[in-house]
């Protein structure tokens, strides 16, 4: 998770200014990320509006030359290093809008911590990667540091969502790819009963069946990735990869728990580890039940349900 999220974070996090930024801005942003010279925090999420984006409350009043921001946002990793920061916020009541995504702006701007106020929260797994409360008050942001056109930010961040969401995916397969290796491995080597316990049909179907849908999950995101990457909807797949991905890694971590039994529960063996790690895959950034009805609504074409 470590390795992961040092691409994850800085890569999928400004997508959206790659797509939708300007000539100048990709110029003068793009190369110090490449390079490590600049950090990014990505500032989407809200206590008050969780999954439900369009409720957001962090607003960004016109001023002369630029915007003030105030709001508060959650779950903003690498908070504390970041030097920058993507933020999502209103320029238009939601009241005002023909649609309630209209009047979300987006911004690439400094996060100057005499406006900024960032609190660690401590949390179950994915230590590797620092998770906030960010308290954002009279933040100037200039023009030159939108993305894009006003009011339009909602559609710019669906540039970073997709791929976001194949990448979280894709994580969690690769973790339960090593908790099922290292099962298999346990399983191969611990004798019971004067034999291997990888002999047992109890122990060999469950890490079968993982394998089966760890590789299914990886399908779904090779084909996510490849509409993605070709520039076409992708967001049934993307949504899917990480659902299914996110089922499988964390199916094959606790399986791989439960087949070195005691001591799956001891830190010798990682395999409690991977269980942690994984379980934020299952939560973020999007839950089980809004894919679900992501695809009964623009897949299977059945009428909205919330």
């Amino acid at each position: 998770m470590t390795a992961a999220s040092s691409i994850h974070i800085n890569m999928f996090g400004p997508h959206p200014l790659v797509v939708h930024g300007s000539a100048e801005q990709k110029s003068q942003w793009l190369p110090r990320l490449v390079r490590g010279e600049d950090q990014v925090c990505f500032g989407v999420t809200e206590p008050d509006a969780g999954l439900n984006t369009t409720n957001i409350k962090t607003f960004a009043r016109k001023v002369d030359g630029g915007y003030r921001v105030s709001g508060r946002k959650m779950w903003t990793s690498t908070g504390q290093v970041a030097n920058k920061i993507l933020l999502l916020t209103r320029t238009a009541p939601k009241s005002e809008g023909k649609k309630p995504t209209d009047g979300i702006t987006l911004f690439y701007t400094d996060l100057d911590r005499n406006k900024v106020e960032v609190r660690r929260i401590a949390k179950h797994g994915r230590n590797a990667v620092d998770s906030n409360a960010v308290f954002i008050d009279d933040l100037f942001v200039p023009n030159e540091h939108r993305i894009g056109e006003e009011g339009k930010g909602f559609t710019y961040l669906l540039d970073g969502i997709n791929p976001e969401r194949i990448l979280v995916g894709v994580e969690a397969i690769g973790i339960g790819a090593d908790a099922l290796q290292r099962a298999v491995r346990y399983a191969q080597e611990r004798i019971v009963f004067d034999r291997p316990i990888g002999q047992n049909q109890g122990i060999q179907h469950p890490l079968a069946e993982c394998w089966l849908n760890l590789q299914a999950a990886l399908m779904m995101a090779d084909r996510a990735a490849h509409l993605y990457d070709a520039g076409q909807p992708c967001g049934a797949e993307a949504n899917g990869t990480k659902l299914l991905g996110a089922r499988a890694g964390y199916q094959a971590c606790l399986q791989a728990v439960m087949t070195h039994g005691g001591m799956g529960y001891a830190k010798e063996y990682t395999v409690e580890r991977l269980l942690r790690e994984v379980m934020i895959a299952r939560l973020a950034p999007v839950s089980e039940q809004m894919i679900l009805c992501f695809i009964a609504e623009k897949v299977l074409h059945l009428p909205r349900s919330y």
